[in-house]
């Protein structure tokens, strides 16, 4: 069976081989690294007024420019680095932006270091469980969403709205969303 034989959640439906590498390998799969949990929710603040499509296709670059995502390297960037990235055409060139994922590789920092394990953070608001749809509705926020948003801005991340929160819970499985008759549905990832 070829990939285009499946049926898949209408987002993922096309001809983009990444798109439909992610949709069937990544999205909603439970995510428990921290470091990949953190650059996730950095990427999905990046994605902010975009699509996801446009991310996934400068991830790579992304992950060149900002160090391979290791929070303790982007935490150490200052102008040069935000100079040098302002000047990259692979990435998402907004200032705003960059400097909040400077900003929440800081933050990651502090959590670390007064022994707060970001996965432990980032899955305790749903008691470790995997949240999942209801397969015919997938919302653009939800109350949980809301709530984690709100934990998130208080600790002083940006570009962390109810939204962006939820497509993040999404991309990284706190919540399975693919919808009915989706094959990854069936899949019931382990935690």
């Amino acid at each position: 069976m070829s990939a285009h034989d499946h049926h898949r959640c209408a987002w993922a439906q096309g001809d983009d081989a990444l798109m439909l590498r992610y949709h069937d390998e990544e999205w909603g799969v439970p995510q428990h690294d921290p470091r990949m949990l953190w650059e996730m929710l950095v990427l999905e603040g990046f994605q902010a007024g975009l699509s996801w499509r446009t991310i996934l296709h400068k991830r790579e670059a992304f992950r060149q420019a900002f160090s391979g995502f290791a929070p303790e390297k982007v935490a150490r960037f200052g102008e040069k680095q935000i100079a040098r990235l302002l000047a990259d055409p692979g990435i998402i060139r907004s200032r705003a932006k960059i400097e909040a994922a400077i900003e929440a590789a800081r933050i990651y920092g502090r959590m670390q270091d007064s022994g707060e394990n970001f996965a432990d953070f980032c899955w305790a608001f749903t008691g470790g469980k995997v949240l999942v749809g209801d397969g015919r509705h997938v919302p653009a926020s939800t109350p949980k969403s809301e709530e984690i948003s709100k934990e998130l801005k208080r600790r002083g991340f940006k570009f962390v709205g109810p939204v962006i929160v939820y497509a993040w819970m999404q991309a990284v499985g706190i919540v399975d969303d693919h919808v009915l008759g989706c094959f990854r549905r069936k899949v019931r990832p382990r935690d």
